[in-house]
């Protein structure tokens, strides 16, 4: 069975930088395509950015381009989410998701479209606040 564990949520003030891992055990990385998606109290859950397993493909939401990037080490068997200048707006709790099907990760990505995305994580906390 999949597992999915994401570390590196902390607190942080506007403008700083945190760095997310999300390791994968179970299974070997390259294998799946990663999102990571997070949720702010009483809000839905969004797509931040998924990247694919089968070529260079990445997705990031419109409010974090430029300031987030998603990479991933298949030899470690962990993605990363760097993200820089964060604001409060980014305050929520950040869970990586896994899938063989990359088509399927990006539309749960990008349109919100849940076609049975069965592998995540508990979820790690970023706190943006002064």
């Amino acid at each position: 069975q999949l597992q999915l564990v994401e570390s590196g949520g902390g607190s942080v003030q506007p403008g700083g930088s945190l760095s997310l891992s999300c390791t994968v055990s179970g299974g070997t990385l390259d294998s799946y395509a990663i999102g990571w998606f997070r949720q702010a109290p009483g809000k839905e859950l969004e797509g931040v950015s998924c990247i694919s397993n089968t070529d260079s493909s990445t997705y990031y939401t419109d409010s974090v381009k430029g300031r987030f990037t998603i990479s991933r080490d298949n030899a470690k068997n962990t993605v990363y989410l760097q993200m820089n200048s964060l604001k409060p707006e980014d305050t929520a709790v950040y869970y990586c998701a896994a899938d063989p099907r990359p088509a399927q990760l990006f539309k749960l990505c990008i349109l919100g479209l849940d076609y049975g995305i069965n592998y995540w994580g508990k979820g790690t906390l970023v706190t943006v606040s002064s």
